[in-house]
Parts: structure tokens; C-alpha cells; sequence
């Protein structure tokens, strides 16, 4: 999956704002059938209201063959 387009503003209040961040540490993103380490967290958010506008693993790959 391509991400061709990054949004330029917030949905929610229309600020242009915008700013990335990311959980890691105990808050990845696991595998939920296979035992191995998972992925962090990256989302694009608002800066001056907090909503969240896109949200996506670090590295998609070790989920494959998860489903």
C-alpha cells in the first residue's frame, strides 16, 4: 500500500499543524499468531487539537502471513 497523498490539514478542526509521532517500547504492534517482536507505531496527528489523523505500522512485513 502506497501513501500518495499526505494530508495538509485536520479534518477535525482544520488546522495545517500537522506533526508525526510514534509509540514504541511496550506499546508496539504485535503479530497476534505468531511470537515474535512487533512493530512501532507511527501516526500523523494535530498539533493544536490531538486527533489523530492517520495512524500505520513501522514494518508492515512481520505481519505477513498472520490472517
Amino acid at each position: 500500500m502506497e501513501f500518495n497523498q499526505t494530508p495538509t490539514a485536520c479534518p477535525k478542526c482544520g488546522s495545517q499543524e500537522l506533526g508525526r509521532g510514534k509509540q514504541n517500547g511496550y506499546a508496539v504492534m504485535s503479530p497476534v499468531s505468531k511470537v515474535r517482536f512487533g512493530s512501532a507505531v507511527e501516526y500523523l496527528l494535530c498539533t493544536d487539537c490531538g486527533y489523530i489523523i492517520e495512524s500505520y505500522v513501522k514494518n508492515p512485513e512481520k505481519f505477513k502471513g498472520t490472517l
